[in-house]
């Protein structure tokens, strides 16, 4: 047991940084690609279909959330745990986990059999929008076991510093869901023409091959944890251990859901297009956001050990590190959606409508990605030394003290127009936040981290 060492604890940061968030900005990539790649092909099918997709993508949020929230906890659990050097504990962290992932995913199957319906109708009164809401919605809820499992894996190998194995199995789902994706929506090569069904079919055979993957590294190779997926130990320690971390990121996550259910009611007051447009908008921003929690992912696991390892120096030079590479993603990002929002939104098959409303709201919503970035890392900091609740706090605050009030008045003083702008500045109320936090826990913990008593 002695003999685990990890490098955690011993490469140089910068390097070590490199070397972790590469992948995952890559794997994030790649992921933002074909998400927007399958909304891309679902425009091709007509307007009524991209807002369909769009309303249940609030869904698909919170099944993320979930997945997610459960990863980070156990992903801040086990790289804590390794740098405290319990091998045993880490070990059966990890295990405990799977567990979860198929438990989490029950729920959303059980949601998607005998709710789909009464969700659209909610957003829609329309019968095409609310039948292909419904095909769309079944399916990626029904077989979501792949997601959620996957999803498990992928944070597992983060915690242990190992960020190769979910690269190969996220772009493995990604080449195969872009490959499926025309086929199974225009029925291609002698299969039936699916529609809207056919894009999520896509994305759910591509989950479950890349997760099948992933599962089979995770048994069969050596990694710094041990999983026993089919043990009976289901510590009920070990569960609130991950979700102490991981029940507010869960919080955190599902907070984006409802603030955009909020969001499509206030949008859907004005028209189906806007919705739309917000919908291009969830999928464009991930090609900028996605790396930066790539940055993160990285940061986590190394942030938790030397935490763990009560190494303070390493823990915030990777911090500090972290916030600089994903501000500056940020920064292009904001610069691409300046300068270039009509031709992002030419690949969705936009109507002139839809221009003359997405070309305001990608040019006034992307104001908002700097802050955003610093955002991002100070609560993946809080995450991966314990203090999950903090980053909870503060997806409350940018949610429902900025986002949903300001878009709510904004849009009855000023017009849909103004409404965007809700978005940039809950994220500079959300940097306020992170700011004063972060001082707190430092003069409170992270200072005196490592000194003898």
């Amino acid at each position: 047991m002695e003999a685990r060492e990890n490098k955690m604890g011993t490469m140089p940061i910068g390097k070590l940084l490199a070397t972790m968030s590469g992948p995952a900005i890559l794997s994030m990539l790649i992921n933002s690609l074909y998400n927007i790649v399958d909304s891309i092909f679902v425009a091709q099918i007509g307007e009524k279909a991209l807002t369909a997709v769009s309303i249940v993508f609030p869904i698909q949020a919170l099944l993320v959330a979930m997945g997610v929230g459960t990863g980070v906890g156990l992903n801040s659990l086990i790289s804590r745990r390794l740098g405290a050097r319990r091998f045993q504990d880490a070990d059966d962290a990890a295990s405990c986990g799977i567990k979860l992932g198929v438990l989490n995913w029950l729920v959303f199957a059980i949601f998607g059999l005998f709710f789909s319906e009464a969700f659209m109708k909610i957003f829609s009164t329309d019968q095409t929008v609310i039948q292909y809401g419904v095909d769309y919605m079944q399916i990626i809820t029904i077989f979501s076991v792949f997601t959620m499992t996957a999803m498990i894996c992928e944070k597992i190998f983060q915690a242990t510093g190992n960020m190769i194995v979910p690269m190969i199995t996220l772009i493995v789902g990604a080449v195969i869901n872009i490959i499926l994706d025309p086929i199974l929506i225009f029925g291609w090569f002698g299969l039936p023409e699916m529609g809207v069904s056919g894009a999520a079919a896509a994305t759910v055979i591509a989950q479950a091959i890349g997760c099948a993957l992933g599962i089979f590294i995770l048994i069969k190779k050596d990694h710094a944890v041990n999983v026993r997926v089919f043990s009976k130990d289901f510590k009920l320690r070990t569960i609130k251990d991950i979700y102490a971390v991981g029940a507010p990121s869960i919080v955190m996550q599902a907070l984006g859901s409802v603030m955009l259910f909020g969001m499509n009611a206030i949008l859907a007051s004005f028209s189906g297009t806007a919705v739309a447009v917000l919908g291009v908008y969830g999928k464009l921003q991930s090609f900028v956001f996605m790396p930066a929690i790539g940055v993160n992912q990285g940061a986590l696991p190394i942030m938790g050990y030397n935490y763990g390892a009560k190494n303070r120096e390493r823990m915030m030079r990777c911090f500090k590190l972290a916030i600089i590479a994903a501000m500056s993603i940020m920064a292009l990002g904001l610069l691409l959606f300046q300068f270039f929002p009509g031709l992002l939104l030419s690949m969705f098959n936009a109507s002139d409508n839809m221009y003359t409303i997405g070309i305001d709201a990608l040019r006034s919503i992307s104001w908002c990605f700097i802050p955003a970035g610093f955002g991002i890392v100070a609560a993946g900091l809080f995450q991966a030394t314990g203090h999950g609740m903090m980053s909870m706090w503060g997806s409350m605050i940018r949610q429902f003290v900025g986002i949903l009030p300001l878009a709510f008045i904004f849009g009855k003083l000023f017009g849909l127009r103004m409404v965007w702008f809700a978005f940039p500045l809950a994220e500079i109320i959300g940097v306020a936040y992170y700011i004063i936090v972060l001082k707190y826990i430092y003069n409170k913990t992270f200072k005196n981290l490592g000194v003898e008593e």
